[in-house]
């Protein structure tokens, strides 16, 4: 079980890390308001965060 947490925790700060990497600081809050828009059953706050990752990861490249 202890283990189970472990690496559901390595697996969660590994995405983190890698949305914040590669799409910056609007990646990091798009994928904060999803995570507390869903643990919250809010779904105009998961919307938003979806919609905000969306966009980024949309965008064109430069």
């Amino acid at each position: 079980m202890q283990l189970l947490a472990l690496l559901s925790a390595v697996l969660v700060i590994s995405v983190q890390q890698l949305v914040e990497w590669k799409f910056g600081m609007a990646g990091l809050v798009g994928l904060l308001l999803l995570t507390i828009g869903i643990r919250a059953n809010r779904p105009g706050i998961s919307s938003a965060g979806a919609v905000l990752l969306a966009l980024l990861v949309s965008r064109p490249a430069l």
